[in-house]
């Protein structure tokens, strides 16, 4: 049974399944549908058109789905898609898409913590964690598994790779490679996210291909080019170096160096 906090606003327009709990002064705007079992705590702002799945948990003065921020905006009807079993906790922010029929796109099972905010057209993938006011401008994609340190800021159109951590306070201004350490202010890339990759299960063997491609891209004197080439030609194919490989040849930013 779906249950509304009786100083709830609830559009006529939006769409409950069945289990949501609507908490106290929150507000479900138009067009936003709400999959099963979703929790609101209070004061939370839900705006579409957005989509949400089921099982999301949304935390005390959130605002899920408001207009972009992007000063192109004219009113045009865009879109904000988020999957299954995530958690946004207090002050958490993400807008729509800028462009019409243009979205903002998260999938599962993510946790973006206190004031962290993900702008208009940005692709978030799954199990990723967003530390406390971590923030994300438009056009911005990070890959699953990744982690973003409190008080880091992305540049619009770069992109985290998966398994990827970046450290807090840091300044993203190019791509950030699969698998990698990145921290500063502009960041820098400090080595493989050995320890994230064994907590993950990845065995001794696929950790010393990482090592061995890190060395080649970081510590060879090579330039990007010339390490892809010793990669391809000196390492033995695998999903995670294809992954690698893939990531940087479709970099448009160019990969932090």
């Amino acid at each position: 049974m779906t249950k509304i906090h009786h100083t709830a606003i609830v559009d006529p327009t939006a769409v409950l399944d069945e289990g949501c709990c609507i908490g106290p002064y929150c507000n479900v705007g138009p067009k936003v549908f709400l999959g099963k079992s979703c929790l609101l705590y209070s004061h939370v702002v839900l705006h579409g058109p957005c989509a949400i799945g089921a099982r999301n948990t949304f935390y005390p003065f959130c605002s899920i789905g408001q207009r972009t921020q992007d000063l192109k905006y004219e009113g045009e009807p865009t879109l904000l898609e988020i999957g299954e079993r995530n958690t946004f906790r207090e002050g958490v922010t993400v807008n729509r898409g800028t462009t019409p029929k243009s979205k903002t796109v998260i999938g599962n099972y993510s946790n973006f913590l206190a004031y962290s905010h993900v702008a208009h057209n940005c692709k978030v993938g799954n199990h990723i964690v967003f530390s406390n006011s971590a923030t994300l401008a438009g056009h911005v994609c990070v890959g699953d598994y990744a982690i973003i340190g409190g008080l880091t800021a992305a540049h619009q159109f770069c992109r985290i790779g998966q398994h990827a951590i970046v450290g807090g306070c840091s300044k993203i201004v190019q791509d950030v490679p699969p698998f990698m350490i990145a921290d500063g202010n502009p960041a820098e890339i400090h080595g493989v996210n050995v320890i994230g990759l064994k907590r993950f299960g990845f065995g001794e063997g696929e950790l010393l291909t990482l090592k061995e491609a890190y060395r080649l891209l970081y510590r060879s004197n090579l330039n990007v080019q010339q390490a892809l080439e010793r990669i391809r030609q000196e390492m033995e194919p695998n999903r995670n170096i294809n992954a690698l490989i893939s990531f940087v040849t479709s970099s448009n930013r160019g990969i932090i160096r």
